[in-house]
């Protein structure tokens, strides 16, 4: 198994889609410059986050999979001999979205599409008015430089999302991002907020002895009362929950790390929780509550 390199790309956007994707094709090409071979855009990288609010007029944002991003993200990928990680706002049919990862091979094709299968419905993430749940289940993606993962921003949180894809065999897990503080809690709990939101991801690396990845956008969007301030703050960690990249909170950054597929046999084989694991015992699992 060969070591790759990742490239995180966290950035601001714009409220014009192609202003965003200008700037994320010229970012793919500095992470690419920089040594990286496999390229994970933030969540909803062409778009401010728009379910902020619910609004019918904001389902014009969405395109179908595939379609005009993924055909110019692929036209790059072959260009640059790069995997292309791109969260898309995915219109399936009239009346059909899903909030949708497509992975787009160094040959420029879609190698396959994962939908965001954990959809919130929180102050100012009211993902529920616009995205039907994922019925693809938890899928990896091979390509040329690895087995890799993707999971979606909510995502992030379920431990068992972590563990289905990871034991299905992939080096790394991608979580595409967008997540913030409320501005009147930021204060109070916004660094209880960021430390818990690392801390399960460096969680899913250690339980699975596998890389993580995660990328969020930076800045404000929205009315001074009632917008959220994207805390960035992307890293990568290795397969014991190390972090090897970590971006700042608040600037546009290209993380670029090397990963090196030995390091997940080293840890696991001195931590063999695949091996313990009582699957024998797990059938509760399936249950909402246990009564």
């Amino acid at each position: 198994m060969d070591k790759f390199r990742v490239g995180l790309v966290q950035m601001s956007c714009a409220v014009d889609p192609n202003e965003n994707l200008e700037k994320a094709l010229w970012r793919i090409r500095e992470a690419a410059a920089q040594g990286a071979e496999i390229i994970c855009l933030q969540e909803l990288f062409r778009s401010q986050y728009f379910c902020r609010e619910e609004n019918a007029d904001l389902f014009a944002l969405a395109e179908p999979i595939p379609g005009p991003t993924t055909e110019t993200l692929g036209h790059l990928a072959r260009e640059l001999g790069v995997v292309i990680i791109a969260s898309l706002f995915e219109r399936r049919t009239a009346g059909l979205y899903h909030n949708t990862a497509a992975v787009i091979g160094a040959d420029g094709e879609i190698t396959g599409i994962y939908r965001k299968m954990h959809i919130p419905d929180d102050p100012l993430y009211y993902e529920k008015f616009y995205f039907t749940p994922g019925d693809l289940g938890f899928v990896n993606f091979d390509t040329r430089f690895g087995r890799l993962g993707v999971l979606v921003c909510w995502d992030q949180w379920y431990p068992e999302a972590a563990r289905l894809t990871s034991i299905a065999g992939a080096n790394i897990l991608f979580y595409p991002t967008a997540i913030g503080w409320h501005p009147a809690e930021k204060a109070q709990y916004g660094a209880a907020q960021l430390d818990a939101w690392r801390t399960i991801q460096r969680a899913h690396a250690i339980a699975n002895g596998i890389y993580v990845a995660a990328v969020n956008r930076v800045g404000f969007e929205g009315p001074p009362d009632r917008g959220l301030e994207f805390w960035g703050s992307s890293f990568i960690a290795d397969p014991f929950g190390q972090v090897i990249a970590q971006a700042s909170s608040s600037a546009e950054e290209i993380l670029v790390a090397e990963c090196d597929p030995h390091r997940m046999e080293e840890v696991r084989r001195n931590w063999p929780f695949l091996r313990d694991r009582r699957v024998d015992a797990y059938a509760p699992i399936l249950k909402r509550w246990l009564d």
